[in-house]
């Protein structure tokens, strides 16, 4: 995996923002953690708008929550792990929702050449085939291998999400990633 560096902005301290100025502090909070509830419920969910829907209803939830929380419960909060508690399990219970009203295929679509070389076209389907093997795997799994490798939560963090005690959800990130290297060992290999 290349490297990026990529400045987060201390958790702590947005939460100390957010507890002394909600309103004004609730923009840096969105900035800081969109892009990962975005692409962990985009992972969870297989998705766009679905995911696009679940970063909406967790901000908004997130919202009317901290309105109502004191301002020593809100400067406490480990704000990456009671944000994604929010998003997991809306995107649980979208997983849930989808099960009980199935949906007919749209059918194969025509798409244009894309200009792509060889070596992007073979890393998009080494993409999409991840993709598709991540969707496979039990929610728990699903949820603990994207939050810890994708979107670099701490076991911590994740319990607290996740609601499961941190040896849990260590399993779950075991398991899961075993069954992808067991399911589709082309594309682990690469």
């Amino acid at each position: 995996m290349m490297g990026i560096t990529m400045t987060t902005p201390d958790m702590s301290i947005l939460a100390r923002d957010l507890a002394g100025d909600l309103d004004g502090s609730f923009a840096a909070y969105v900035r800081a953690t969109a892009d990962g509830i975005y692409s962990g419920s985009l992972r969870m969910l297989g998705d766009r708008t679905d995911a696009e829907d679940v970063m909406q209803e967790t901000y908004a939830r997130a919202y009317n929550a901290l309105s109502g929380y004191s301002q020593e419960r809100i400067s406490t909060l480990q704000v990456r792990g009671w944000t994604w508690t929010i998003a997991a399990n809306l995107c649980r219970n979208r997983l849930r929702s989808r099960s009980r009203k199935p949906t007919a295929p749209l059918g194969d679509f025509d798409v244009a050449a894309s200009g792509r070389s060889t070596d992007e076209e073979a890393l998009s389907e080494v993409g999409e085939a991840l993709r598709a093997a991540l969707l496979d795997l039990p929610f728990p799994q699903r949820a603990a291998v994207v939050m810890r490798h994708v979107l670099d939560l701490t076991y911590e963090e994740m319990a607290i999400a996740l609601d499961r005690p941190v040896g849990t959800v260590k399993a779950d990130v075991h398991r899961g990633l075993a069954r992808l290297r067991r399911d589709y060992p082309e594309e682990t290999a690469r």
